[in-house]
């Protein structure tokens, strides 16, 4: 017979559910330890934060096998969104814009951010901010989808930088 119980039970009572999900309201943890035995099954703490803490009587292996499910199933409903980059030039022409920014759609469609840098080299850097961000717009108007912009423009290392993502 095993005998699950958390170590770390503080009280001396325990709210107990037997296994068709039935409350036998709060018992000593003797009594639902013998409760447990008699019926052939373990006793597991369930909530050890409620007061009085909650445990319930089941099968520990059935009781991992529902927990792993839940995990897999909401595991399985999330969707890992990814920051693509786009980088263009000053002296990029107006073709090559056009596929960077359908790209660019399609990724936005996939639900992914967008960081789009206006890559400036030599003295490229030192040319005036208005023209460079009007520059960096050239592409972001474009973009079929739509789109907000969450980090407006900002200066990086390499250039202009600014972040997309899908409009909700």
């Amino acid at each position: 017979m095993r005998e699950r119980i958390n170590n770390q039970i503080r009280a001396k009572e325990l709210r107990v559910i037997d296994s068709e999900g039935q409350n036998l309201g709060v018992l000593s943890i003797k009594d639902a330890l013998e409760l447990a035995q008699s019926k052939g099954l373990d006793l597991i703490e369930v909530s050890p934060n409620a007061n009085p803490p909650i445990a319930k009587i089941m099968d520990f292996g059935k009781y991992q096998y529902e927990v792993n499910k839940k995990l897999k199933k909401a595991k399985a409903g999330s969707k890992q969104t990814e920051t693509k980059s786009i980088q263009i030039k000053i002296g990029t022409g107006d073709h090559d814009l056009g596929l960077k920014a359908k790209t660019a759609s399609k990724w936005l469609k996939e639900g992914h951010r967008i960081k789009v840098e206006l890559f400036l080299a030599g003295r490229t850097k030192y040319m005036d901010e208005k023209f460079l961000k009007e520059r960096l717009d050239r592409v972001l108007h474009l973009i079929t989808e739509d789109y907000k912009i969450s980090d407006a423009y900002k200066r990086g290392p390499k250039g202009l930088i600014t972040t997309i993502e899908k409009a909700k």
